[in-house]
């Protein structure tokens, strides 16, 4: 059965969902978006991602044409009509069709899109035996000339480092900020942990302030962990005992080489395997 998609209100089948060729967030991808996961037929952090949404619309001066309250139900309802037990909602805020520029003001009717599916970023042996990683020569934006903590729809720099990594046969690339600090790879978050202590960047290198991490960074402090969120280079991931990823999509999934460096023992580590249970208990909680 085809799928049922949000659009403004109304459902439409896949065939049949269509916006303008004229909307600003296809001609310049300006828009915003969450990426949010669905256990057990109920919406994960539904609360955190609603309002991460929100944050990011409002710097971009975009006026989401429905309450937090509203949006919330529609989410629901999305998720309800095409029976999705565990999987993915991909929420979609557009500006609006307007004229062939850049100005806002000649734009109007923004779209609220909303797709529930089923996903499967990472195939599963990764869970087991671990990601490489390379470290792509695009650097993270600069943050004065586009926030990371916005989750915008403009993701080519993210797109261009992902290129590298499957270039050279990796499925993710490790992003470096503009001052040559570890920021985050193209999808994910990322965590080292060094003597049992667990450390990640902080939001000014330069990173997409993950829902996904908190909920980590939270799991981690309360299962006894010294968590640091601090600057890394890539020096202190080369010498990492453990390394894991954190997304959405992706969940948790640990790390064992990195530019062709054994991470620890080349195997996932037991504290990954920790954090990841207690994430898994986490998300089991919610249905």
């Amino acid at each position: 059965m085809s799928s049922q998609i949000y659009i403004n209100g109304q459902f439409f089948a896949e065939d049949e969902a269509k916006i303008s060729v004229f909307d600003h967030g296809l001609l310049y991808g300006d828009g915003v978006f969450e990426g949010i996961r669905i256990y057990g037929g109920n919406v994960f952090l539904h609360g955190e991602h609603i309002d991460r949404l929100y944050e990011s619309a409002k710097v971009i001066r975009l006026e989401i044409p429905i309450t937090k309250e509203e949006m919330v139900k529609a989410v629901e309802e999305t998720v309800a009509r095409n029976n999705i037990d565990d999987g993915y909602v991909r929420l979609v805020i557009t500006r609006g069709a307007g004229s062939l520029g850049l100005d806002i003001r000649r734009t109007s009717n923004p779209q609220v899109i909303i797709i529930a599916a089923t996903i499967s970023l990472y195939p599963e042996e990764y869970y087991h035996e671990g990601l490489q990683l390379i470290t792509a020569s695009t650097i993270r934006n600069h943050p004065q000339a586009l926030s990371p903590r916005i989750k915008s729809l403009n993701y080519l720099n993210n797109i261009m480092a992902k290129i590298e990594a499957t270039d050279m046969g990796c499925i993710e690339a490790l992003m470096m900020n503009h001052k040559g600090e570890v920021s985050e790879c193209t999808g994910d978050n990322i965590f080292i942990i060094k003597d049992k202590i667990v450390k990640t960047p902080p939001t000014d290198a330069g990173i997409l302030e993950g829902v996904t991490r908190n909920a980590v960074i939270k799991l981690a402090r309360e299962a006894g962990y010294e968590m640091q969120e601090t600057t890394l280079t890539r020096h202190d991931v080369y010498v990492a005992d453990e390394c894991f990823l954190t997304g959405t999509a992706a969940e948790v999934i640990p790390v064992v080489s990195i530019d062709g460096r054994q991470l620890g023992d080349g195997k996932p580590g037991p504290i990954t395997h920790e954090l990841l249970k207690l994430f898994q208990e986490l998300t089991r909680s919610s249905v």
